[in-house]
């Protein structure tokens, strides 16, 4: 992990000589108040190790005669040279070979010179960069797309449910209709069959009555007919017997119903329709369910796979595309909380790049001041910081472009520099 062990600057924008040894962990803060050149030398850093696109338009300090000169140690031992005419780069190795920006560009994280960049990026891009770091980013895009597909299914058969439901609500039900459809055949069928019946019965008793009158001649010639009379007598009772036990049925009731059987059968179907309707709309509601189930599931697996990632700030997370610290969006939150935040996922992006650049403190106050510095510390992170101030909590005042000692009995005081 690469940090600044020392710098000089002269003659960049509005820094006249500069000199700084920053502390290896915490806060390194560079105090003064505003337009005296406290900028100047992070951007006079971010151009030394970042390239000539970051070289400011105005470089070269005005009323200056001599060009800028840029001087950064390194704690691997390389050595950052920007000096003479055209400030080219020089980047000598400890054991005295030259290197150049692509050497630098190994182990310096973009970020951390040019913090603003993350801050200003949007809240997706923000996510993605916190999700690449922890390396969860294309299984958590996965799983929000499957909720957000289960989300819209669910949206649609909400609606469809409701309607389906009201739908119901709204039929007329015959609570005194039967459950299905009457067919007039069949009580057409069950007419014939006993009037069939009937009718057979009619032939039946017309046969007695004639057999019963064909007796009553026989009676009167009795004398001449006894044989015959007494065969007619046996083959009347056995006519007697078979008549005894029947029986004529009354078709009244089919013929009401068949006069009855629209009428009925639009209750039925009335009945059938609400029921029809009531199932359907049960099913969708059914369905409805079991999809917001899933979400639920797939939100619990996101948040599995986010607690299980090895997140570089405690409170950090990621929800529908957006960063959350503590549950706040970023809108939401302090400077202080943004600034934080910020260094905390560009201090991981490249754990080899052991220092970033910070600029404006002055949100921060000074016990939240302490609490970062400390952060910072834990961390074991060099950060370089600028705040308007001329206060204790200094480790160097900028004047006029030039830097100034802290008196001893404020270089005795902690200086956050952890």
């Amino acid at each position: 992990m690469v940090k600044i062990n020392k710098l000089e600057i002269e003659n960049v924008k509005r820094v006249k000589a500069v000199k700084l040894e920053p502390t290896a962990n915490g806060l390194t803060i560079i105090g003064g108040r505003n337009g005296q050149g406290k900028t100047s030398i992070l951007d006079s850093i971010a151009w030394a190790l970042g390239g000539n696109k970051y070289k400011p338009s105005q470089a070269h300090r005005e009323g200056s005669v001599l060009p800028p000169n840029l001087h950064i140690v390194l704690d691997n031992g390389l050595e950052i040279r920007r000096d003479g005419k055209n400030s080219d780069l020089k980047v000598i190795d400890p054991s005295g070979n030259k290197a150049g920006q692509q050497l630098l560009n190994s182990f310096v994280e973009e970020f951390s010179i040019n913090l603003p960049k993350f801050i200003e990026a949007n809240n997706s891009d923000k996510a993605k960069t916190l999700l690449q770091i922890i390396g969860v980013g294309e299984q958590l895009a996965v799983l929000e797309q499957q909720e957000n597909e289960k989300y819209n299914q669910r949206t649609t058969i909400g609606q469809i449910a409701d309607q389906k439901k009201k739908f119901a609500a709204e039929q007329v039900y015959y609570t005194d209709a039967p459950k299905d459809l009457v067919s007039v055949s069949e009580l057409i069928t069950q007419q014939q069959s006993i009037l069939a019946k009937n009718g057979e019965n009619a032939r039946l008793r017309s046969q007695r009555d004639q057999l019963a009158q064909l007796k009553d001649n026989l009676d009167t010639e009795i004398d001449r007919l006894i044989a015959e009379r007494a065969d007619i007598e046996a083959k009347l009772e056995i006519a007697e017997k078979s008549t005894l036990d029947l029986h004529d049925e009354s078709t009244e009731q089919l013929e009401q119903n068949i006069a009855q059987v629209e009428q009925i059968n639009l209750k039925v179907r009335a009945n059938l329709d609400k029921d029809k309707a009531n199932e359907d709309a049960q099913n969708y509601k059914d369905q409805y369910d079991g999809l917001t189930s899933e979400i639920e599931d797939i939100r619990l697996e996101k948040t599995k796979l986010l607690d299980n990632a090895d997140l570089p700030l405690p409170g950090l997370s990621v929800a529908e595309g957006e960063l959350l610290y503590n549950g706040q969006k970023w809108d939401n939150m302090s400077g202080a909380e943004q600034l934080k935040v910020s260094t905390a996922i560009v201090r991981k992006l490249n754990p080899e790049c052991g220092f970033i650049l910070v600029d404006k403190l002055e949100q921060f106050d000074l016990e939240t001041l302490t609490e970062f510095g400390q952060w910072a510390e834990t961390e074991q992170l060099q950060i370089i910081a600028t705040r308007v101030s001329t206060g204790d909590e200094c480790s160097i005042i900028i004047t006029d472009g030039y830097s100034e000692e802290v008196p001893q009995a404020a270089v005795e005081t902690p200086k956050y520099q952890f």
